[in-house]
């Protein structure tokens, strides 16, 4: 490792900051045929540390923690769960610069963009803490004198939440929080590439107050965690942010026993500049949403599709502003692009790139690895992008822009809707009425109009059609870990 980043790591480690055991019951436990893995900085390649590799068998006594605690948890008042979620929110800011670092060491963003990416994530650990109190039933009218009739809301129970690399807190935050707002316990399962910043959260929950056995954490092999979660009747629901494919996978497995699900999978999201959009605007939010974690988020721009009357001066400032951006290590200061997470990620990246120069794009800036090695990749915009290329058609998840050319308004919808993805969308324009035309048009769960960064804890997210099922943020994310029961109280005359 650099010598910055291994500083940072002993730092961490010799502070107990660093967890490679996993976590059950409150407890920190090594795998129990004591194989590990290797979690690496993907800046240098080196090791970081080995963390325990799990499998079934720690899985089903996680999900026995978590089913024990829930009936204890959730007959807690609303305002206790509000108080231990408050807790942890304050110790995650307390240590915001700690789980920052130990972001940049494992998942490679720059320092920055993981300091904020602690903030955001804790955004939803605060916000859920005050829903937690909000959580109503309903009196229903009777159609007879004697009856009376009540909707009650309550927690569903065991969650088994599946979360991917590229945002290792917020994309446990958004899903535990609510979980555990609503009364629900939780087994995680983070991904075997990012494990150390979920089991740093998890040791800041049980210093919050927040019992042992409401949060677990296990690690290692995804289809033997996946399949015990899968299988076990006191897991009621999965939620899942990652692949389509694997999505799909979850989504079959969870009908054998009839569990709640709600997915967040892929995208293919449009990003659409017209002729009347400010051009500063539209570079500014273009840039925001394309290369934010090199590229690697499922709301990343991943067609840029630029209208005829402004094509040539938009594809000269931006690939200008591109080529400016500073690539590297993250904890060198004024990075604005860090590595890609790995060698599988990079491959990727240099055969869509492949594909769309072999049927006639044309690279404008970039376009091959960068001199720095690893998995760093250079910035790169590609024009005359078409919509038989693999740029056009899946998600690169990397810091490449696909440009494409259009003429009307019409043609712009269409080309942003010829896909399975439904996740977000983006547009640049200064009318008015043509924000609500296509903002209406478009199939997207997430539509930003002259903004490239739209997530928040206080809106619903979640796609349309094959990018998943449900919402995450918002008053409706609640929604996906509650049981809606209907009581019939008769003879009240």
């Amino acid at each position: 490792m650099s010598t910055n980043a291994r500083s940072v790591a002993s730092r961490l480690s010799s502070s107990g900051f660093i967890r490679t055991q996993g976590f059950i019951g409150g407890k920190w436990v090594d795998a129990y045929d004591g194989k590990t893995i290797e979690v690496y900085n993907p800046a240098t390649g080196e090791v970081i540390t080995n963390v325990a590799c799990m499998g079934g068998r720690e899985t089903k006594d996680a999900i026995t923690s978590a089913h024990n605690t829930f009936l204890s948890w959730s007959k807690l008042t609303a305002a206790e769960r509000s108080r231990c979620l408050r807790k942890w929110f304050d110790l995650i800011m307390a240590n915001k610069e700690e789980l920052g670092q130990l972001m940049t060491l494992e998942q490679g963003k720059p320092l920055d963009e993981a300091m904020g990416e602690v903030t955001y994530g804790a955004s939803y650990i605060e916000f859920y803490a005050e829903e937690a109190k909000r959580v109503y039933g309903d009196i229903i009218p009777a159609a007879l004198p004697d009856r009376r009739l009540f909707v009650m809301k309550q927690p569903v129970g065991v969650v088994g939440a599946i979360t991917p690399w590229n945002f290792p807190l917020a994309m446990i935050t958004r899903k535990v929080a609510p979980a555990l707002a609503c009364g629900c316990t939780v087994v995680i399962k983070p991904s075997e590439l990012t494990p150390l910043t979920a089991l740093a959260a998890a040791e800041l929950s049980i210093q919050a107050g927040i019992p042992p056995g409401a949060v677990n954490v296990v690690m290692g092999s995804a289809s033997d965690i996946g399949e015990a979660l899968l299988a076990s009747p006191q897991v009621r629901k999965i939620t899942f942010t990652g692949s389509t494919t694997v999505g799909k996978k979850l989504m079959a497995g969870a009908a054998e026993t009839v569990k709640k699900v709600s997915l967040e999978l892929g995208g293919n999201a449009p990003c659409i500049i017209f002729d009347d959009a400010d051009l500063d605007v539209a570079l500014k939010g273009t840039m925001a949403t394309k290369f934010r974690n090199s590229g690697q988020t499922c709301v990343c721009a991943n067609r840029i599709l630029v209208q005829e009357g402004i094509y040539d001066k938009f594809s000269i400032a931006f690939s200008k502003a591109v080529e400016s951006m500073k690539v590297g290590d993250g904890f060198v200061e004024g990075v604005a692009q860090g590595p890609i997470i790995n060698d599988s990620a990079l491959h990727k990246v240099e055969s869509f790139v492949q594909d769309a120069i072999s049927k006639g794009a044309k690279v404008l800036i970039g376009g091959k690895r960068h001199s720095l090695g690893m998995t760093f990749y250079e910035p790169t915009v590609i024009g005359d992008v078409k919509s038989e290329m693999l740029l056009a058609r899946e998600e690169v998840f990397g810091p490449v822009a696909p440009l494409m050319k259009f003429k009307t308004e019409e043609e712009a919808i269409h080309i942003a809707n010829d896909t399975n993805a439904g996740l977000a969308a983006y547009m640049f324009t200064t009318s008015i009425k043509r924000s609500w035309r296509v903002s209406e048009a478009l199939e997207y769960g997430l539509v930003g109009i002259n903004e490239g960064q739209i997530s928040t804890e206080v809106a619903p997210f979640g796609g349309m059609k094959q990018s998943g099922l449900g919402r995450e943020g918002s008053k409706y994310g609640m929604d996906e870990y509650l049981e809606i029961k209907y009581v019939c109280l008769g003879n009240m005359s």
